[in-house]
């Protein structure tokens, strides 16, 4: 019948109005903090800073609302989340330890040169994710790690120490080597029974976090906190390379500027955000040991030569070793 559109007409069409409605509908982003933390407070600027650029809408999703970050990177991965502000998940590829390794950075100059936009760890951490089907739009720089405690410490400022304080640990290899290291009994355990063996004395304290963490999730039992700067913390805001390729191109370059701007805010502001989250815990009741330049080189260099090379077995060495050679400090 004269008029009637043709079947391939009609499938461009829906194509057409199919593209059109994924560009319309809100992106959701997932973090891992409470509504009205830091990093809330920041990812909702980051919001509002694409929403002014662009006709892009973006719904967030605070406190794993929408999946552990495990979970939520899997689904960045094949698109069932849009964008997510979170750690890097070593799950998919063990060799995102990398990332992790206790003592890459002594002070924050030196993070921002190990971890910033064209370092060899950076290249290396958004290769792997690329291979996930991930594109890292930004990083976000979080505090330097450091040891909460629930009794007296025994020499904090020496790693050669035998400590005989038991501490969980992520289940994370490099962070069990750490603690062994530096002279305490590491013991994994999942996050959501750190609070409870520590109360219950299963345990004496945790490593794997700093100040920002221990506030919000163990400031009832950290009674000492060791700002001994054990690792570097650091999120990725990361987006589903196929959702990305579905913006139109003004679209997707605000949302890179955006993102852009969201990251040199906060390598600006995050050490002053450290220095309130410890005087946070000290205000709590804890007590804050800092131990010298001296002693901090002390454990970094202890660390290096004896948990490097055992969590380089686990990445690979032919991998790892040409990267940390270039950034280490």
């Amino acid at each position: 019948m004269k008029g009637l559109p043709t079947l391939s007409a009609l499938v461009l069409a829906a194509a057409a109005f199919a593209a059109t409605a994924a560009a319309a509908a809100p992106l959701k982003l997932s973090h891992v903090r409470p509504q009205g933390s830091q990093a809330d407070a920041d990812v909702r600027a980051f919001v509002a800073d694409v929403a002014g650029k662009s006709t892009l809408k973006i719904d967030v999703f605070p406190a794993n609302a929408l999946g552990d970050y495990t979970v939520v990177q899997e689904r960045v991965s094949v698109g069932a989340i849009d964008m997510a502000l979170q750690p890097a998940a070593t799950a998919a590829d063990r060799r995102m330890q990398l990332g992790v390794f206790p003592y890459l950075a002594n002070d924050w100059a030196g993070a921002r040169r190990v971890f910033g936009k064209g370092s060899a760890l950076r290249d290396a951490i958004e290769s792997m994710y690329a291979k996930q089907g991930i594109t890292v739009l930004a990083a976000y720089p979080q505090y330097f790690g450091g040891i909460s405690l629930n009794k007296v410490p025994v020499a904090p400022g020496d790693p050669d120490a035998a400590k005989g304080l038991k501490v969980r640990v992520p289940p994370i290899k490099s962070f069990q080597l750490l603690a062994n290291a530096l002279g305490y009994i590491g013991t994994p355990l999942p996050f959501s029974e750190a609070f409870t063996a520590v109360q219950t004395g299963v345990v004496d304290g945790v490593i794997g976090s700093g100040a920002e963490g221990y506030y919000a999730s163990f400031r009832d039992v950290t009674k000492h906190y060791i700002a001994a700067n054990t690792h570097f913390e650091i999120w990725y805001l990361i987006a589903g390379r196929d959702r990305l390729g579905e913006l139109a191109a003004a679209d997707l370059k605000a949302l890179q500027q955006a993102a852009a701007a969201f990251e040199e805010r906060r390598w600006a502001g995050a050490e002053a955000d450290q220095a309130l989250n410890e005087k946070k815990l000290e205000e709590a009741g804890a007590r804050i040991l800092r131990p010298s330049p001296a002693e901090l080189a002390a454990h970094a260099a202890k660390v290096r030569r004896v948990v490097w090379p055992e969590v380089m077995k686990d990445v690979g060495e032919a991998f790892a070793r040409p990267i940390l050679d270039k950034v280490a400090n």
